[in-house]
């Protein structure tokens, strides 16, 4: 399957002294094999099962898994023409037809989209899946949230005895010397802190919530300093994933978000929006 391989792996450029600030840049419209088995079921039926799926970065962000007809469990009914992608050319929407005993079958609407002028021939009769239109989908045993996950990313929290300080309106809404720093490929290092080195007396909880395929479900505060409103310039996993586990009930300061919330590591100021 390596005619399916389109990856562009960016180095040091020694003549001009620059260096990149990722080691491998994925291009819209690259597809790989995956490397583990992938199923995704609706209402505890097995939909699709592949092992392994392929992945195809349709954007830069992350990838879709993408499955053969042959690994499709469920049947798929034409729903008319889907969106046109700028890597992957017109689309196809179809139905899914799911199996459900007694009551005889569930449709999901327009769950599954294939891609008939893609680039690459092996995409051509492949269809990927509505992440959202299945209930639950697995890796191997372990559930996969949000999205496919990016086998190029890689997740490390390690503590810290770094020293950090956040002001916002000229009053300190935390100081620790005990955070743990996150690090995400292709992201700014974060530190999370323990709550008792925040005033907490200063947040607010929103109902905002963000979802992320490597730590979880977060929520978020606003800074309240006199008449100083910052919204969700903090958040928090209270019960984040694997990758994560060290940054459970800590929080961190979104210091890109307002120019008001300053973020100081060791006497330097981080993150300037």
């Amino acid at each position: 399957m390596s005619d399916i391989v389109q990856r562009e792996t960016v180095r040091r450029d020694a003549a001009r002294g620059e260096i990149a600030p990722r080691a491998v840049a994925i291009q819209p419209g690259t597809a790989e094999p995956g490397s583990v088995r992938v199923r995704a079921y609706s209402g505890g039926v097995l939909v699709a099962d592949a092992d392994p799926p392929l992945l195809v970065w349709e954007h830069r962000f992350y990838p879709q898994y993408f499955f053969a007809p042959a690994e499709l469990r469920a049947g798929l009914r034409p729903a008319g023409p889907g969106r046109r992608s700028r890597s992957l050319g017109p689309s196809e929407l179809f139905d899914v037809v799911v199996p459900d005993g007694a009551a005889g079958e569930r449709v999901l609407p327009g769950a599954a989209q294939r891609y008939p002028q893609a680039p690459l021939a092996a995409l051509r009769d492949a269809v990927t899946l509505d992440w959202s239109a299945l209930d639950t989908w697995l890796a191997e045993e372990e559930v996969i949230h949000t999205h496919a996950r990016d086998p190029y990313v890689r997740v490390d929290a390690m503590p810290s005895n770094r020293h950090v300080r956040v002001v916002a309106g000229g009053e300190v809404v935390a100081e620790s010397r005990r955070p743990v720093v996150l690090v995400q490929s292709g992201q700014p290092p974060r530190y999370y802190l323990p709550q008792v080195d925040v005033r907490m007396d200063l947040l607010t909880p929103t109902d905002t919530v963000s979802y992320c395929a490597y730590k979880g479900t977060a929520a978020y505060w606003t800074v309240r300093v006199g008449d100083l409103r910052l919204r969700d310039v903090v958040w928090g996993y209270d019960t984040p994933l694997r990758e994560g586990l060290r940054i459970a009930g800590m929080v961190c300061f979104w210091q890109e978000k307002n120019p008001d919330l300053e973020v100081w590591v060791d006497g330097e100021r981080v993150g300037r929006s």
